[in-house]
């Protein structure tokens, strides 16, 4: 799996995930207070409302939330609380899910933040193994 130094919103790409959580509070909108997801947030002040409703539709699974030019913003559950640590059960389900969308017509890069690494205080040695077996190339891991 390749893992690179790149800017999320700047480096072209067709796909993007945001990793989120599943917590949706009384008003409908996700929290989105940490990280790439409040970066989203600040991008599309609407996401949020996007990402609750969503996850009260359908659950914390990955969700095509937006199209952003020719990129595909994606949801990327791994936690199911904001509170909480990431969890790796959840973050292997995320990746089986992405996994179906990145092979649909179109996606010839799809970028995901080390998963569950950054407030979800995963270490991301222990993280990359169990998920690049579980991810095709065509999805790569970033980092700041």
């Amino acid at each position: 799996m390749l893992d690179v130094k790149v800017d999320l919103w700047s480096e072209p790409c067709t796909g993007l995930c945001i990793t989120t959580n599943g917590y949706v509070k009384p008003n409908g909108r996700a929290v989105m207070d940490r990280g790439c997801a409040l970066e989203a947030k600040q991008k599309f002040p609407d996401l949020d409302y996007t990402l609750g409703r969503v996850i009260k539709q359908f659950g914390n699974h990955v969700h095509p939330l937006r199209v952003d030019g020719q990129k595909v913003i994606y949801s990327f559950p791994v936690k199911h609380n904001w509170w909480e640590d990431a969890d790796i059960e959840l973050i292997k389900q995320s990746c089986r899910e992405l996994a179906e969308f990145a092979k649909g017509p179109g996606h010839k890069l799809i970028l995901l933040p080390r998963p569950g690494c950054g407030n979800g205080h995963l270490r991301w040695e222990y993280v990359k193994p169990v998920i690049a077996e579980l991810l095709p190339c065509n999805v790569v891991a970033v980092y700041k």
